[in-house]
């Protein structure tokens, strides 16, 4: 009776595992998939831009170009919804007339194909391969990426560091250090951290990104522990500014007066 019962237990043990492992792309992914354009969301300065990646997807991104002498700003989103849920973010940006491109991932707002990680690079890196095209330099680049879209930033910063063309800045609301440690938060009587395959390790990258780093983060985050984005800052090298933010959650953080900080980083360290 007894043994059986152990038995049993460890079945369903495993059959849980095996079931978080097949279906953690639906889990990790939650896309909107309204299409959208920029001028039904106020944001009639922005127009559609749609870029062919290597594996042969056009995907539809938001871009308006920078005012003169201005920076833009390349915003990865999180894991879900779409880039129109994003349009109050980058609003105060063009205001203060940097360039701005809402980046548009495969599966998310209507595009083809489904998000995975090697496929979000390759979106991420079809984007900037547009900009290098127009002769708009990483060095003018700020690199923005919203939770899941700070590992996406986080990579491209990486990448051009490694190419010895480094961005010009990289600000990463909500990061975390690994999808592995990202998941074994929320699964903790599971393996989580060794059955992720989209493993977005941000803290392998972050300390051979040559770029001024800003990270916020709110203490009441019950998606991505502070904790997490504590630790990669930590590994971050200088120049790098915090915001550790007591009240503030996970999807809330603008509430609490982030953006004149934001920009203030942004107007110290370009052109740096």
């Amino acid at each position: 009776m007894f043994m059986g019962t152990v038995t049993a237990l460890i079945a369903v043990y495993f059959g849980l595992v095996f079931l978080v492992y097949i279906s953690q792309r639906s889990l990790m992914y939650n896309p909107g998939t309204t299409l959208a354009a920029p001028e039904a969301h106020n944001l009639p300065e922005m127009k559609n831009l749609e870029l062919t990646t290597a594996d042969g997807l056009i995907i539809q991104s938001w871009y308006a170009a920078p005012q003169e002498g201005q920076p833009i700003l390349i915003f990865f989103q999180g894991n879900a919804g779409a880039i129109a849920d994003r349009a109050d973010k980058v609003r105060p940006y063009l205001n203060a007339g940097l360039g701005v491109i809402l980046a548009g991932y495969r599966g998310f707002g209507g595009n083809p194909g489904s998000p995975t990680e090697t496929g979000l690079y390759e979106d991420a890196s079809t984007i900037l391969g547009y900009l290098l095209d127009n002769k708009i330099q990483p060095e003018q680049w700020v690199i923005y990426g919203e939770s899941l879209g700070a590992g996406v930033a986080t990579e491209m910063a990486h990448r051009y560091s490694l190419q010895n063309t480094p961005v010009g800045l990289v600000i990463l609301e909500a990061p975390f250090t690994s999808m592995g440690d990202a998941a074994a938060f929320h699964y903790p009587l599971l393996p989580a951290r060794y059955l992720v395959r989209d493993k977005y390790s941000s803290i392998s990258k972050i300390g051979k990104i040559n770029a001024p780093l800003l990270i916020f983060h709110g203490r009441e985050d019950e998606t991505v522990p502070q904790k997490l984005g504590k630790e990669l800052f930590k590994a971050a090298h200088e120049p790098k500014l915090s915001l550790w933010i007591d009240d503030a959650g996970h999807n809330n953080l603008y509430d609490f007066g982030v953006v004149p900080q934001i920009l203030s980083f942004i107007n110290q360290y370009k052109y740096h």
